[in-house]
């Protein structure tokens, strides 16, 4: 006879929260981890879209992003904190990724991997001042190193504040803020460069 273990619900009829699902994947509950990715999937896909400007290389950040979550559930100290964590994890593979493509480009290895696809990033409902400002920066923010890019792009793409980024990046506010200043430092000199051809 096998054991029936019950699903953990909130109130009647509503759906078990991310603590919930996180204590029964750490039981090793496969449908759980399955709730989480299915839950949390559509945000960090977008958000893997919008950090590295690629929609060719989205599956894989992605794919890392939950295969490291799943493998390092245990170390999650605060389970209802789950989508923070996941977002975290996101931003750390996604700088290696920036840094690798950035360090081939450097070796010879072709500029295109360095490309943002712009199409893929910007909706084409988005008003066209809008849409010309967002080219704009995925343009210049392409040749950011991945530690002055990923923050510049959470806080001008993504909206966060300065503690989420803190929080998401593992970093204090004032360098938060001194990577974002240099990033805009570097973007405004690219493109007074850009203007005075």
């Amino acid at each position: 006879m096998v054991a029936l273990r019950a699903v953990p619900t909130a109130p009647t009829g509503a759906l078990p929260s991310d603590a919930d699902l996180v204590k029964a994947a750490r039981d090793g509950e496969p449908w759980a981890f399955d709730a989480l990715f299915r839950r949390h999937a559509r945000r960090i896909n977008g958000l893997a879209l919008r950090v590295i400007g690629r929609d060719a290389d989205v599956d894989d950040l992605v794919q890392d992003t939950f295969a490291s979550a799943l493998s390092s559930l245990h170390r999650l100290a605060e389970p209802a904190a789950f989508g923070g964590w996941l977002s975290s994890i996101l931003v750390r593979t996604a700088s290696k990724m920036i840094r690798r493509r950035r360090l081939l480009a450097r070796l010879g290895f072709g500029r295109s991997s360095l490309a943002v696809d712009l199409d893929a990033l910007i909706a084409p409902s988005v008003p066209p001042d809008e849409a010309a400002e967002l080219r704009r920066l995925y343009a210049l923010a392409q040749d950011l190193p991945a530690e002055l890019r990923i923050p510049l792009i959470l806080q001008r793409v993504e909206g966060m504040e300065l503690d989420q980024i803190g929080t998401i990046i593992g970093a204090s506010i004032a360098t938060v803020k001194r990577r974002i200043a240099k990033a805009e430092d570097t973007l405004r000199a690219s493109f007074t460069r850009g203007e005075g051809r």
